[in-house]
């Protein structure tokens, strides 16, 4: 054990603040939650911080000058302050979002609003023959939008090719002139790559190009600072970092959000308003049209709180370890194909696998009638499933309540898998 990682008695004052963890699935058997890479469970801090807003400060923030419209304003700014320094932004660079997903179709649809806008806008303007650069390795959330956004103006998509071994093929595509836009994942929701950001970034900066990071799958799970980054976009949501369901954040470089048109209009957004036309309030509140999830934004921030009371080195070391003692039992199970990187080097706590000739969905009944729950899918990464041969995976995914023991449970459910379907060693 490093000096890092948590002692197993802080591991189990963490478990003890998530309610959920303690219930029994399946027969009374013990749940193993091992699906945060799909929804994260929540601490009571974060169940009692939403609560109390709603019983004791609701209101619509930025509308009234009561006092319960001043308590919620402050505190719907507040969480934005705390998640601004927890990814080291600036409050004015936060836009909340009902997720990360929202928060990439903001940049593209904003990108397509340039047209015609005029002004600092006009920079953001593409056309037939410029270029959208994405990876092989997105979540369908980086990668549609863009396939969009090109049909709307005529540019080309390209991207970056995944290796047999699954990083990222930096020799498979070059960037020019014509690229406009890089957007990569910080972590791969499905192998647990994390690709070589720095040098993504050098490449976009040197064509003039803007760069978008997915970095939902690195927020929750490692210390990130996105102004280290330098990137111009990012985005994460609320519920995979121990939040609620129906927020999350686009950060933009001040410059660059005070030159985008808005994504939608109407109340909150504007400066002024005439019959004969509208002008635009300030980032962020230009992007936040209508009232926005208040509740919820406060929530994200009590999880904030949670993740930085326990301290992002920390968490990012134990997962590190619950990974590394994932792929070491998984890489001993005869049978057992782990898709992408099998060792715990620039790597998340993403882990996918088959059993050999056991559907995923197979795979995942088994074990969840053991009580373990994992995702079978493609976990919308069609085309990474495609470029491996296979339509779905089994991916276990691990956040700071998980345990040790938890993976050796896994391990157990692999081999009982095995056994199940009567595969060969």
């Amino acid at each position: 054990m490093t000096a890092d990682q948590l002692t197993a008695g802080e591991l189990e004052k963490i478990r003890a603040d998530f309610p959920i963890l303690s219930r029994t699935v399946r027969d009374s058997r013990p749940l193993v939650y091992l699906d945060s890479g799909a929804t994260s469970q929540r601490p009571r801090q974060v169940l009692d911080a939403e609560r109390s807003f709603l019983e004791q400060h609701n209101a619509a923030v930025h509308r009234g000058a009561h006092q319960l419209a001043e308590e919620a304003t402050d505190a719907y700014e507040s969480a934005r302050a705390r998640i601004a320094a927890f990814v080291g932004v600036q409050p004015d660079e936060v836009v909340f979002t009902k997720n990360a997903t929202e928060g990439i179709n903001l940049v593209a649809y904003a990108l397509s609003n340039s047209t015609g806008a005029g002004g600092a806008a006009q920079r953001f303007v593409l056309a037939p023959g410029d270029e959208i650069v994405v990876t092989e390795m997105e979540h369908h959330a980086n990668l549609v939008p863009w396939q969009e956004l090109c049909r709307r103006t005529g540019a080309t998509l390209r991207w970056y090719q995944v290796t047999d071994g699954g990083r990222l093929d930096l020799d498979s595509l070059e960037l020019s002139e014509r690229t406009k836009v890089v957007a990569f994942t910080h972590q791969s929701n499905v192998m647990g790559t994390v690709p070589p950001v720095a040098e993504l970034v050098r490449r976009a900066r040197e064509v003039g190009a803007l760069t978008v990071l997915d970095a939902c799958q690195s927020v929750p799970h490692t210390p990130v600072d996105f102004a280290a980054l330098d990137v111009d976009f990012g985005v994460f949501s609320g519920h995979k970092m121990l939040g609620p369901s129906g927020v999350g954040v686009l950060y933009g470089r001040r410059e660059l959000l005070e030159a985008l048109p808005p994504f939608l209009t109407g109340g909150s957004m504007i400066e002024i308003v005439k019959m004969e036309g509208s002008t635009y309030a300030p980032p962020p509140q230009r992007f936040e049209a209508g009232v926005p999830m208040t509740s919820q934004a406060v929530g994200l921030g009590a999880a904030v709180d949670y993740l930085a009371a326990v301290g992002m080195d920390r968490v990012a070391a134990h997962e590190h370890a619950l990974t590394e003692q994932a792929l070491t039992g998984l890489s001993e199970i005869d049978g057992v194909r782990i898709i992408g990187p099998t060792d715990a080097e620039d790597r998340g706590g993403a882990v996918s696998f088959m059993v050999a000739d056991v559907h995923a969905h197979d795979t995942g009944q088994v074990l969840d009638d053991l009580g373990i729950a994992v995702r079978a899918s493609h976990h919308c990464a069609w085309p990474l499933h495609r470029r491996f041969g296979i339509a779905a995976s089994v991916r276990a995914s691990f956040a700071v309540y998980n345990t040790p023991a938890e993976v050796d449970a896994l391990l157990a459910g692999v081999h009982e898998v095995r056994r199940f379907f009567r595969v060969p060693a």
